[in-house]
């Protein structure tokens, strides 16, 4: 089984692409904001409604959304390096944030959890400026969603859960 664990790198090397496509795909988008602003293109005919600062607010969006799936996936990555590859022994503390430290699953679980609730924040935004003159109830169902991701997130204890432990030593 302990060398079972080698397959991991599959996760770790399609994370590390997707992060790169991702990260890619935010600076086309990045450059399609620039455009509608400085040359007055409008990518898309959906958005012709829109005047240039709203085109480039709306793309400028599409690409933190892109930017932020990136790091989700870098943190995926490394999180799943540093669980299953990575030597225990060696003290990599230095090197890496603390908050991105990984000793547990259920810490990589926490942090993809809030991570995916802000990227779905993101897209919220992203449909409340495309259809800022048009909306209907329907778009309540994204917030309310996200309120209820974070509603199971703070009870399943997850959020907490490193704090809690930190307290917990203090005390002892």
């Amino acid at each position: 089984m302990y060398r079972f664990r080698f397959f991991s790198w599959i996760a770790i090397i399609c994370s590390l692409l997707g992060s790169l496509l991702m990260f890619v795909i935010g600076a086309i988008k990045t450059y399609y904001a620039f455009a509608a602003v400085l040359l007055g293109k409008v990518p898309k005919e959906s958005l012709l409604h829109l005047n240039s600062s709203d085109i480039a607010t709306t793309y400028l969006i599409k690409s933190i959304d892109a930017f932020l799936i990136a790091f989700v996936l870098i943190i995926f990555a490394y999180g799943v390096h540093s669980l299953f590859i990575s030597d225990k022994n060696k003290s990599n503390e230095h090197n890496v944030l603390k908050w991105i430290q990984m000793p547990s699953i259920s810490h990589l679980k926490n942090v993809l959890a809030e991570v995916i609730i802000i990227i779905f924040f993101v897209k919220f935004l992203k449909i409340a400026l495309i259809s800022l003159e048009k909306l209907e109830w329907e778009i309540l169902t994204l917030p309310v969603s996200i309120l209820l991701l974070a509603l199971s997130l703070k009870f399943l204890g997850l959020k907490h859960e490193s704090n809690h432990k930190k307290t917990n030593n203090k005390q002892i």
